[in-house]
């Protein structure tokens, strides 16, 4: 099933069942008002709300029209966001732009940050900031929404904790990121509010797109209306969403509605060096940094610039047919 949040003045908005196709939806509150009370009680609640996305497909009940702009986040706000960087290629690439060797522990220890997650933005909002020169980047991802995770789950079992799956835009200020790490205490001020897809999606719904663990489609991600990113999600993802689920509860457990996300994605080339544009026959990328690296190592010095205030971007993933599966984010940079 597909579920969303409709924006309606409150901080959770209300809970809605959406059509496959997305062109319709159906209120869900006298099952659950919110996504996130839907979580507390998934193994009740669900089953309910599968029989709803059942009879909305079948003209059975009152619909509405929906409309991805009066989206709120799924989860518009959440007990925990904790970001990875599972597709190791992409940090290869940061370190070996400023010319730093990767340790070995990379390949088997993810890298994860907490993230703020009291205020998520919509999927249409704005990504307002006060100063281009902060680095404004997007970051296209995927995510996932866990039930209840108890502490030192395994990665097998974290599988089975699963209950929806999301995009992101995982927005960064490059700009702020150098000096905040050299304080050795991890990112804040430059990791600004996410914007989540307007859709989650139960698992079942990516059919054989989704291996249990991993996504195996091209994520899109466009600039001002031109491909940017073609990578697959699926490919040259090192860590899938179990380990890293278990590496989030590995001291701690997760609680209901947590969101693990998947860090930028990022493919090699074919032959093994860093991806080329989409333009090239590349792949392309999923965020402005990817891009710039490559540009360092090439050239010296990179070219492109990070977003500039009237930019635009757009991350979708489609199904093999070519139809949307979670909706579009689609944000432009506006001066705060």
């Amino acid at each position: 099933m597909k579920l969303a949040t409709i924006s309606d003045g409150t901080r959770d908005g209300r809970l809605v069942v959406v059509a496959r196709d997305l062109t319709r939806a159906t209120q869900a509150f006298n099952i659950a008002p919110t996504l996130q009370s839907a979580l507390d009680d998934w193994d009740r609640i669900s089953p309910r709300l599968a029989d709803l996305a059942e009879a909305l497909e079948h003209g059975a009940v009152p619909s509405m029209r929906f409309h991805e702009h009066d989206c709120a986040s799924p989860l518009p706000r959440a007990y925990q966001w904790a970001d990875g960087s599972a597709y190791v290629n992409h940090v290869e690439l940061v370190r070996k732009a400023r010319g730093a060797e990767m340790p070995e522990s990379f390949w088997s220890d993810p890298l994860m940050y907490q993230g703020g997650s009291d205020s998520f933005s919509g999927p249409r909002d704005p990504i307002r900031m006060a100063d281009e020169a902060w680095g404004i980047d997007m970051e296209g991802e995927i995510t996932v929404v866990t039930g209840d995770v108890p502490m030192g789950i395994t990665p097998q079992e974290a599988r089975n904790r699963i209950r929806l799956v999301m995009l992101v835009n995982d927005v960064s200020l490059r700009g702020l990121i150098p000096a905040e790490l050299a304080k050795g205490f991890g990112f804040f001020q430059s990791k600004p509010s996410s914007a989540f897809s307007p859709v989650a999606v139960t698992p079942d719904e990516l059919g054989d797109a989704w291996d249990g663990a991993k996504l195996h489609l091209p994520l899109h991600v466009d600039l001002n209306g031109k491909a940017f990113g073609r990578a697959d999600a699926g490919k040259d993802m090192t860590f899938d969403f179990g380990q890293l689920i278990a590496h989030a509860a590995k001291t701690r457990p997760l609680a209901a509605g947590s969101i693990v996300g998947s860090g930028t994605v990022s493919n090699k080339d074919q032959d093994g060096g860093p991806g080329r544009p989409v333009g090239d026959g590349g792949r392309g990328y999923s965020c402005i940094a990817e891009l710039r690296m490559i540009e360092t190592i090439r050239d010296g010095a990179p070219r492109t610039p990070f977003l500039r205030f009237g930019d635009e971007i757009r991350i979708e993933m489609l199904d093999r047919k070519g139809r949307t599966i979670f909706g579009a984010i689609e944000q432009k940079v506006e001066k705060a």
